[in-house]
């Protein structure tokens, strides 16, 4: 038996800005909904990011639904404690029914009520509709290396890393030179510890261009607009997002400038317990170099085409800085004679699902099935996910856009309060 308090329009499940941008909507359509949060408001940014860390966009653009950005430096970035703050805000101010420390152990499908079971630790709740909200980068992904590497060897996910007191003492290897890899390293070496980075083909952008971040550049030139079918690899997979600094640009050769030691690709590990490379490196430095020229004509030739008066291009330090590689290049290093004691994976992330127990909405990866947030099952939806629709999606940039037309089409199915 099941009372009618069970029974909901929508059940939203995950507290972060995802979630948190659906169930505005959902309140201001007058449906009646709950947002299940496994932990507190935000807890991924809480518990998954590092002590320095900052969002990649700038104030003006890091802003809730009916929210605007008005504070003393609209170019500057909130810190990790300062958009978890921003949620619980926006939820507070919102009167959104946000049910903390209650999480989602099973989705399934209750097909005699025709609705959606979402099992907690709580009890069951029924709703027409679910939005899966819970994060499509919130488990780290590592290569099978990880088990052949010397026991010694302290290691941590990118999700792990706190700050460099709290790693052993000795040296660090960095594996993966995207956003977690390129921003760690260089949180890691301007605390003077000895840091080696694996690198990989991995495209990067400047800071800023042509008087501008280059957040408004990507925004206004129509970057950001690109449908995901056109940036699909062979695989059909997608290639991670282009390394950004926060303040400043990062690139390979700025972090080989303070002191990083670059690697290439990390291979395996020998036969002798030495950690092998791939002889890549320069190639992946020309690949970071490419793709931001790439972007910067673009930009030349959308200020160029709208005729907007625009600084003009100036030289950056960060990407005109020569590097300083490694002579003769290192393609295989035993982790004790160069004191290295801990090993950080950047190496990428994907989503937690194995919770959602309904036929034909994940894939073989256990990863969602879907066309821009809408599962193929009717009344599923997943809000959030990277790159779902455009190259913007799964910023915070994108929540204007997606989470009225998830909405929208929720409503399409006729939900009744």
């Amino acid at each position: 038996m099941t009372s009618n308090s069970d029974h909901l329009d929508v059940v939203v499940v995950g507290a972060g800005w995802a979630g948190l941008g659906a169930s505005y909507y959902l309140a201001q359509a007058g449906l009646r909904h709950c947002v299940l949060e496994r932990s507190r408001i935000g807890e991924t940014w809480r518990t998954q990011r590092w002590d320095a860390f900052r969002l990649n966009t700038p104030n003006w653009g890091s802003v809730m639904p009916g929210d605007h950005s008005d504070g003393p430096d609209p170019d500057g970035f909130m810190t990790r404690d300062e958009f978890v703050a921003l949620l619980e805000g926006f939820a507070a101010r919102n009167g959104l029914p946000v049910e903390t420390n209650t999480p989602v152990t099973e989705l399934s499908l209750d097909s005699e009520l025709d609705a959606f079971r979402v099992l907690t630790p709580r009890g069951a709740r029924w709703a027409r509709n679910v939005v899966i909200a819970s994060g499509s980068l919130n488990r780290p992904r590592r290569p099978a290396a990880t088990s052949a590497l010397p026991s010694h060897l302290v290691q941590m996910d990118a999700s792990d890393y706190r700050t460099p007191a709290a790693l052993p003492a000795g040296a660090v290897l960095v594996v993966g030179s995207a956003q977690c890899g390129g921003q760690i390293a260089e949180d890691l070496v301007q605390a003077n510890r000895t840091v080696f980075l694996a690198t990989g083909r991995v495209g990067r952008m400047p800071r800023r261009y042509r008087g501008r971040d280059i957040v408004f550049w990507l925004r206004r030139s129509g970057l950001f607009d690109v449908p995901r079918k056109d940036f699909l690899d062979p695989s059909g997979r997608v290639m991670g997002r282009p390394l950004l600094g926060v303040g400043h640009t990062v690139s390979l050769q700025s972090l080989s400038a303070q002191g990083v030691v670059l690697l290439g690709r990390l291979t395996g590990v020998d036969g002798n317990r030495r950690l092998t490379f791939a002889p890549d490196l320069e190639d992946n430095i020309r690949f970071g170099d490419e793709t931001s020229e790439q972007f910067k004509r673009h930009i030349d030739a959308y200020i160029a085409r709208e005729g907007i008066d625009a600084p003009a291009a100036e030289d950056d330090p960060d990407e005109t800085v020569a590097p300083h590689l490694p002579d003769p290049p290192v393609g295989s290093l035993d982790p004790a004679e160069h004191g290295i004691a801990s090993v950080i994976w950047c190496t990428g992330f994907e989503g937690d699902f194995g919770w959602v127990q309904v036929p034909g909405v994940l894939d073989a990866r256990g990863q969602p099935v879907h066309e821009e947030g809408i599962a193929k099952r009717p009344g599923l939806y997943f809000a959030g996910l990277d790159f779902a629709s455009t190259r913007k999606s799964g910023t915070l940039l994108s929540l204007a856009e997606e989470g009225p037309r998830l909405i929208s089409h929720l409503m399409a199915r006729h939900v009744r309060p």
